[in-house]
């Protein structure tokens, strides 16, 4: 399966362009989009998921069209938004069979079959008789992907879902989805450098409605080698660090800023360069 994004943009009636002009190639596997709160993920996940409209542009899945063939592309699609509403007094099994129905499983054998199969794949199985609203956040999140499975979906997104989640709970997280995007298309929208590092291979950067960055994960690793530097300095030092040079991160170190800047060469003596991770080539598209 491949998901392809052309031209898409997206400006909302109060003239807000949370979207312009995205072209993204998205082939099965775990593919991540990365970006501050804000950037036009959200809206892209929303576009894709056909709960609005775009501006313009145009979205195929193979040689379905997206925007064309709403219903259709519902078939195809298991979605876990941001904030997933659930009835706190239902229990996990009673609610995923409720799920089903919508779905479109109608056979109570087959329902029951489908339903225990995803318990057991989300680690929910021995608790399923709990309520929603008693599950841990991780439960809960582990739950809406059971949902979102329903169906056997070509293409799966996941808005934001390991925010909030303890360490513990965001691994057996991460181990999940790395399972279930071993055969589909799962798209991972967030902010945790983290996630993307841990699960996906390839990946965009987004900011301001914009890609910044579109390609391997590695690749982007790359791109960067040799121009990242740092430095240790005073409190009172950073106003003028960011004046003089290109400083895309900084972070506490043992009671000194330690600053991280991008430059072609070595910007200053006391500068230092550094392997890049991840997160440098997240702050070095955003804040560049």
């Amino acid at each position: 399966m491949i998901l392809n994004i052309s031209n898409l943009s997206k400006t909302y009636s109060n003239g807000l362009k949370a979207l312009a002009d995205i072209n993204l190639t998205i082939e099965s596997g775990m593919f991540g989009l990365l970006g501050p709160n804000g950037a036009g993920k959200s809206s892209l996940m929303r576009t894709i998921a056909t709960l609005q409209e775009p501006s313009t542009g145009s979205i195929f899945l193979d040689d379905l069209d997206v925007i064309g063939n709403k219903e259709e592309m519902r078939r195809y699609l298991g979605y876990l938004p941001q904030d997933f509403g659930f009835y706190p007094k239902v229990s996990a099994e009673d609610m995923l069979h409720h799920f089903a129905i919508l779905k479109g499983i109608s056979n109570k054998a087959e329902r029951k079959e489908v339903c225990d199969a995803l318990l057991h794949q989300t680690n929910l199985y021995e608790v399923r008789h709990r309520y929603i609203g008693d599950y841990s956040g991780g439960m809960r999140q582990r739950f809406g992907i059971a949902q979102a499975l329903l169906g056997n979906p070509k293409v799966v997104i996941v808005d934001e879902p390991t925010a909030g989640l303890d360490p513990q709970e965001r691994n057996r997280f991460h181990n999940l989805l790395s399972e279930v995007g071993e055969n589909i298309i799962v798209i991972l929208s967030t902010h945790i450098v983290e996630d993307v590092r841990n699960l996906c291979p390839n990946m965009a950067i987004m900011n301001l409605g914009q890609v910044l960055y579109h390609g391997k994960t590695a690749g982007a690793l790359d791109l960067i080698n040799g121009k990242i530097w740092k430095s240790k300095i005073n409190k009172e030092e950073l106003p003028s660090y960011r004046e003089r040079y290109k400083v895309i991160s900084t972070r506490v170190v043992e009671g000194k800023i330690e600053v991280h800047a991008f430059a072609e060469d070595r910007p200053a003596p006391d500068f230092e360069m550094v392997k890049p991770d991840l997160e440098d080539v997240y702050f070095s598209y955003i804040n560049r």
